[in-house]
């Protein structure tokens, strides 16, 4: 696939500009702009439309592909670190009180990846639909914390749902016999394995 025809260029560009927003928003947090919270959440927004739409976008114009996917994964990691670092900078209390939790998401994740890269050599492009309901309660936690400082069942939720998606997809990693992207479920990955066909869909996983 030809990665520079227009068609493609629409779908990277969304892609590198969630990199960039996550880079602004630590410039922002390290600067103490006035008015930091809402100018965080409408950038953060714009980045979560981003996040959406890149693939859906991709699949819309018969661009998508296991390169697509894989930067959209790599894009994913670098934006939402960018944005752990920049709220970091603005509530330091909250990560320290929080960082037993946070370590072990962590440490799951870090594991997770090193699972892919030990059995495939390539970084983890799965998208399951438990994930993708992940960012949008790590989305909703963030909100919260920029906004009053603190969060409470919203981060235990995000805790709890990460931990349940990043187990996920390591059994969807054990289970699948070659990298494969895009696999919504557990489910779908036994099918896979079994060289059976899953149905895919346009706005989702095709």
């Amino acid at each position: 696939m030809n990665l520079w025809t227009i068609k493609t260029k629409i779908p990277i560009a969304l892609i590198i500009m969630r990199m960039i927003i996550g880079l602004l928003l630590i410039v922002l947090s390290m600067m103490q702009v006035r008015h930091y919270p809402i100018i965080a959440i409408s950038i953060l927004s714009v980045g979560l439309i981003s996040d959406i739409f890149d693939g859906i976008i991709a699949r819309h114009l018969n661009v998508s592909s296991a390169f697509l996917r894989r930067l959209d994964s790599t894009a994913d990691q670098l934006f939402f670190i960018s944005i752990a670092i920049a709220t970091y900078l603005q509530n330091p209390a909250f990560f320290k009180s929080n960082a037993f939790q946070l370590a072990i998401l962590a440490i799951t994740e870090g594991l997770a990846y090193l699972v892919c890269f030990i059995r495939f050599k390539k970084e983890i492009a799965t998208h399951t639909i438990g994930a993708k309901i992940w960012t949008l309660f790590i989305f909703a936690t963030l909100i919260q914390l920029m906004l009053n400082g603190e969060s409470t069942m919203l981060f235990s939720l995000f805790f709890w749902i990460g931990m349940v998606t990043r187990l996920e997809i390591i059994t969807i990693l054990l289970i699948l016999k070659k990298w494969t992207n895009d696999v919504p479920t557990v489910f779908h990955s036994i099918l896979i394995r079994q060289g059976k066909e899953i149905k895919r869909h346009k706005l989702f996983n095709g």
